[in-house]
């Protein structure tokens, strides 16, 4: 039924990556699929507004790239899925913007996305996870 699915991942996020686990492993066993791991690494900017001001101590975005893929494949090794199955990419910008470009270019089938518990600001879901099943051409399965 799916041939590709989309796995969005916060790297930063072990709760939420837990949760979606369960959900790829059954979705890649039933389906002859590849399964695509993608990690958003947000704008340079973003850094700025951890201190990081000057580009002396602000490593390079090749730097956070390298960095955040390394993160990113250790990550993909708790799935237990075939390496077969398997690709991992990194973006950087938007995570919203980024996950739903990245769904096209690749033709996903599905995206499985795990989504904050939400709260005030949010509603019912995560900003990330409510733009992308807002505006995903595919189906979304969002997780909490």
């Amino acid at each position: 039924m799916y041939s590709s699915i989309l796995v969005p991942i916060d790297i930063a996020e072990e709760d939420l990556t837990n949760m979606v686990i369960p959900y790829v492993q059954t979705h890649a066993v039933l389906n002859t699929t590849k399964v695509h791991f993608l990690a958003v690494v947000p704008f340079h900017s973003f850094y700025t507004s951890l201190g990081l001001a000057y580009s002396a101590e602000m490593p390079s975005i090749n730097e956070i790239r390298q960095s955040a893929l390394s993160k990113l494949n250790e990550i993909v090794k708790q799935f237990r899925l075939p390496v077969e199955k398997i690709e991992t990419h990194i973006a950087d910008g938007s995570p919203k913007d980024q996950i739903l470009k990245f769904a096209h270019k690749i033709g996903a089938d599905l995206i499985i996305i795990a989504s904050h518990r939400p709260n005030i600001t949010t509603y019912l879901l995560g900003s990330n996870a409510a733009d992308v099943v807002r505006h995903a051409k595919c189906p979304v399965l969002v997780v909490r």
